[in-house]
């Protein structure tokens, strides 16, 4: 096996156990383990290990070695309570500079989400449900907000990325349909009310609380 199509096997089993709560926040993940699990070499399981800590999934502690990342839930509630202020304003502004060609690229994003919730693409799910924030905010022309959102929703991608389940990420994905409709149709008010119950809905679909635990890698990785 080459070393590259190495490494990414491993950074995936590694990211499917996390994702499916297979493998616990604050898990150690011992290199010899893995790398007798994998049968590779522990210079390959310590690149994979680097490449989870650059994604934020596992956090790399000197002397110590590599824990599954544990989300700090006080602070995503934090980022969805700034959110819902800054989203619903950014909501009434785009209705007010709303165009045809706005819509067709909210649309054709929406588009880009529902396959990949049916694709079953985790990651790829949880960066198109976050971007199309983004995206509203940059078809605005306000780069300052796109930034602002980006850091925002990057710092919450983690807990989105654990603990959202396929269920809220597909109702994640009707109801930004559901956003671009009332867009479309300039109707303020529905628009920023869907924007906000949206923001609240994602926030409540997070299940903070659910627990599988395990503390055996060859397990958790079968």
């Amino acid at each position: 096996m080459e070393t590259s199509s190495a490494t990414r096997s491993i950074v995936d089993a590694l990211t499917k156990a996390i994702v499916d709560h297979r493998l616990q926040p604050g898990t150690k993940l011992a290199e010899q383990k893995l790398a007798d699990h994998f049968g590779v070499s522990r210079t390959l399981v310590r690149q994979a290990l680097f490449q989870l800590s650059q994604n934020r999934l596992i956090r790399l502690e000197p002397a110590r070695g590599a824990f599954v990342a544990a989300p700090a839930v006080d602070e995503a509630k934090q980022v969805f309570a700034v959110r819902r202020m800054l989203e619903a304003e950014m909501t009434r502004a785009f209705v007010r500079t709303v165009t045809p060609a706005k819509i067709k690229a909210l649309k054709e994003h929406v588009a880009l989400e529902k396959s990949a919730v049916q694709g079953e693409d985790i990651s790829g799910r949880t960066e198109l449900l976050g971007d199309f924030h983004v995206r509203m905010a940059e078809l605005m022309g306000n780069t300052v907000l796109a930034q602002i959102l980006g850091e925002l929703i990057s710092r919450c991608a983690l807990i989105t990325l654990m603990y959202q389940s396929a269920s809220a990420a597909e109702h994640s994905n009707d109801e930004h349909a559901d956003i671009v409709k009332a867009l479309a149709a300039r109707d303020e008010e529905r628009a920023v009310r869907l924007m906000t119950e949206h923001l609240e809905h994602v926030e409540a679909n997070l299940t903070f609380d659910r627990k599988v635990p395990t503390n055996d890698i060859s397990l958790a990785l079968s």
